[in-house]
């Protein structure tokens, strides 16, 4: 008799993992000295230039790189040495804000500068967020994975209430210079971290995926995923207009609230300190509300805190506001990528966040920009009050758009048996053709090829790139399914991806079969026709069907 795992003793229980409370403790370190140093710049631009464009590119510089290199990133993750991977984007980190250190200290530092040193740690959180997030399953216990993933987002809003707040005042006290050089002194810590752990050394696979592969199955993946599109969707239109009170909070802060760099830290260290109380009330929320609701509801927080920023209200007012700013914020977050998470299964979940964290940090960086732009031509208040209205309408509109329950079993069913060999197939050949042979009663057909739409869907989500069903013109009865996927590895690949819930769609299908076997499967593989290379005959294997 199997027993069970055993339960998690409580919430904090992963700390007692020594490596995982180690790493912990470096990446909320390194995160408050990230903090420390985007408040720093953020600020620094206010003095180098009055353009409110040029404020709000700064935060385009941070993003615009992860929405670039999302997906690249998440393949990296998955095919690098993840420890050895996150040293050297430390280092690279170290080295901008060693930069903007020199920079400010010299009294040399421009807008230019700021945004391409910017830019550079932009590219450096796009390749560390996937791998980042991959490595926790390594670190704890299976039965403390979920309890590690909320440890986490609790360190990331202790960094968001400490490092804002100490960045500043350490920018009003000392200058940006010290800011900079407290958050190269925080990366030491993190280096030394994973210098400490001890990773056991990865086991190459023969089915391992290559970057270019690795990188098209998740496009693929993502392209065939209607789930995945409703989710990117909502995130799309929600951070879109969410990315406005973040470019213009710097000139809330300075022009029309009259607060200086110390102020400014109080504010986004308020916006910390309401994400934590938010992550605290979600579960109940969630429970009564449901995901659509909640990102509704922080919709409504955020507009309703833009529309109070716009009159200019005293400073304690404008940090309660950014409490409630910072509980909508986590609440929306939260929801969003959990939701995200639940419909991608295991195989494809780096590649699959990857492209979420593509579409969050391209509306953010595009809608940055774009309201940095308005407010140079109506001014701060008017855009605020227009992004308010805006983000109210349009979450209204697309609530009607409802998020996936992400209830679907996503375990591996390993239900295909293995393909039937003559000889052995070189991983690298293909294209393979796979056929199926189902036997369908004339007046089954349309509810078949009805179920058959899921099933090809399933198909090219786990690797087909060209899919079909056809009739045998002279057996009406005798229906083909067919589909394409680009080499025998990637097939076989394919066998280890299709879930328990892929397995009913198919299941579903073949309740219209009249065969009294199962349908069969026949395998194809490309011949090169090539002139003077010689090429054996090809020969098909069969087996019981994929279903």
């Amino acid at each position: 008799m199997s027993s069970a795992p055993p339960a998690s003793s409580g919430s904090f229980a992963p700390l007692r993992q020594p490596i995982f409370a180690v790493l912990w403790t470096a990446t909320v370190l390194g995160n408050i000295g990230s903090f420390m140093r985007d408040v720093a710049s953020a600020w620094m631009v206010t003095e180098l230039s009055a353009s409110p464009a040029a404020v709000a590119l700064i935060q385009t510089a941070a993003t615009l790189p992860i929405f670039l290199l999302a997906i690249p990133a998440g393949v990296l993750s998955d095919i690098l040495d993840r420890r050895r991977f996150l040293m050297a984007i430390q280092i690279l980190l170290a080295c901008v804000s060693g930069g903007l250190l020199l920079l400010a200290r010299t009294n040399t530092l421009t807008v230019e500068s700021l945004v391409a040193l910017t830019f550079v740690g932009g590219i450096g959180a796009a390749l560390m967020g996937p791998t980042w997030q991959s490595i926790v399953p390594e670190l704890v216990p299976k039965h403390d994975l979920k309890n590690a993933v909320a440890l986490n987002s609790l360190g990331i809003n202790v960094a968001r209430a400490l490092g804002p707040a100490a960045g500043g005042l350490l920018l009003a006290s000392f200058g940006a210079a010290a800011a900079y050089g407290a958050d190269v002194l925080s990366y030491v810590f993190v280096i030394a971290a994973l210098l400490w752990w001890k990773r056991p050394p990865a086991v190459d696979a023969a089915l391992s995926e290559q970057f270019f592969g690795a990188f098209r199955a998740g496009v693929r993946y993502a392209r065939s995923s209607g789930e995945l599109h409703v989710v990117l969707l909502r995130a799309a239109v929600f951070f879109l207009f969410a990315s406005s009170v973040w470019a213009l909070l710097p000139l809330v802060s300075r022009r029309m609230l009259g607060g200086t760099a110390g102020f400014y830290g109080v504010m986004l260290g308020a916006v910390g300190a309401g994400a934590i109380l938010g992550a605290l009330l979600l579960p109940r929320l969630r429970s009564r509300l449901g995901a659509d609701g909640l990102v509704l509801l922080s919709s409504v927080l955020g507009a309703a805190v833009m529309a109070a920023l716009s009159v200019a209200p005293p400073q304690p007012v404008a940090v309660a506001l950014m409490l409630l700013l910072g509980t909508g914020w986590i609440i929306a977050l939260t929801t969003l990528n959990g939701v995200a998470q639940a419909v991608l299964p295991n195989w494809v979940r780096g590649r699959g966040l990857a492209i979420y964290l593509m579409v969050f940090n391209g509306a953010m960086a595009c809608g940055s920009l774009a309201w940095g732009l308005v407010a140079q031509a109506i001014g701060i208040p008017f855009t605020l009050l227009a992004g308010a209205g805006g983000w109210v309408a349009v979450s209204l509109l697309f609530h009607r758009v409802k998020l996936p329950t992400g209830e679907a079993d996503l375990q591996a069913a390993n239900h295909w048996p293995e393909p039937l060999l003559t000889a052995p197939v070189a991983h690298d050949r293909g294209p393979v053709v796979i056929q199926v042979e189902y036997r369908i009663r004339r007046h089954d057909l349309p509810a078949f090829l009805q179920a058959m739409r899921h099933v090809e869907r399933e198909r090219r989500r786990d690797g087909a790139y060209a899919w079909g069903v056809a009739e045998h013109t002279g057996e009406p009865e005798r229906v083909i399914e067919w589909f394409l996927v680009e080499s025998w590895a990637e097939h076989l690949r394919q066998h280890r991806r299709v879930s328990k819930a892929d397995a009913d769609l198919q299941a579903e299908a073949l309740k219209f079969h009249i065969g009294p076997d199962r349908p069969a499967v026949h395998h194809f593989l490309a011949l090169d026709l090539k002139p003077g290379r010689p090429a054996a005959p090809p020969t098909p294997h069969a087996h019981h069907a994929h279903g």
